[in-house]
């Protein structure tokens, strides 16, 4: 059928067919991706549990510095371990209701075994291993929704950093459900799903990098570490033969 309007008012029409994201909606996934998509000045907009969630301008302190600091650390546990990938805010599509962008994650490849896999267009699907999250204003749903929606997805490993209570809390899911990891008598953190990914909390809440990274190396330098590494080159190479087989 062929439009008796003008080609520019059926060109606004048709923006008008779709409305712009804002805080509170309520919608499906693909209708959230297509809202998006149409908004390419939009910097970051969440789907959590079927409710849109938009960013605020972020400031230097309560999020900028902590997530660089963050950053950092997850992006130097990645460097000296092959087939381990980190990313920041990401998108992941995790179900129907559920597309977060998350301030950093840390996945296992997929050809080495990892949950996680990309989509056809570049998108992170299912959950990755490992997830952080910088909570300052956005506390309330990173410790509500949020991690109900990592929980049930799967996601291995929670970190939330609260800003404003000077607190890290390290999720690990075991039976379906989240328990904090406890720290060792001198305060460390210890991945149970990255071997040698280890955290000095307190130096990291004080902006002590130089302490941060020297106990992530001890961990590092472990033999829990090594034996993970070859581990998922093996699994790497065992995929690759795999594949190569003529059919």
């Amino acid at each position: 059928m062929t439009s008796s309007l003008p080609q520019t008012a059926a060109s606004q029409l048709k923006g008008l067919a779709l409305p712009p994201l804002e805080n509170g909606d309520r919608l499906t996934r693909p209708e959230f991706e297509r809202r998006y998509h149409a908004m390419p000045e939009l910097r970051k907009a969440e789907l959590i549990e079927g409710v849109v969630y938009m960013a605020s301008p972020l400031r230097f302190r309560p999020h900028a510095e902590p997530h660089g600091r963050l950053i950092t650390w997850l992006g130097v546990y990645q460097a000296a371990t092959p087939d381990v990938q980190m990313g920041i805010e990401p998108t992941v599509r995790l179900d129907i209701d559920n597309e977060p962008q998350p301030d950093g994650v840390l996945l296992i490849s997929p050809a080495s075994g990892g949950q996680a896999t990309l989509s056809d267009d570049g998108y992170l699907e299912a959950a990755t291993e490992l997830v952080a999250e910088v909570a300052a204003s956005s506390a309330a749903i990173d410790l509500g929704d949020k991690k109900r929606a990592y929980r049930r997805s799967g996601v291995q490993e929670y970190i939330v950093w609260q800003v404003f209570d000077q607190k890290i809390d390290w999720f690990q899911l075991q039976d379906g459900d989240y328990v904090s990891l406890l720290p060792d008598e001198q305060g460390v953190l210890h991945s149970q799903v990255f071997p040698g990914l280890w955290l000095n909390v307190a130096a990291m809440l004080q902006g002590d990098m130089r302490s941060v990274l020297a106990v992530l190396q001890t961990g590092i330098e472990t033999a829990e570490h090594q034996v993970f590494v070859q581990h998922l080159e093996e699994l790497r190479d065992k995929t690759m033969r795999v594949s190569d087989r003529p059919e």
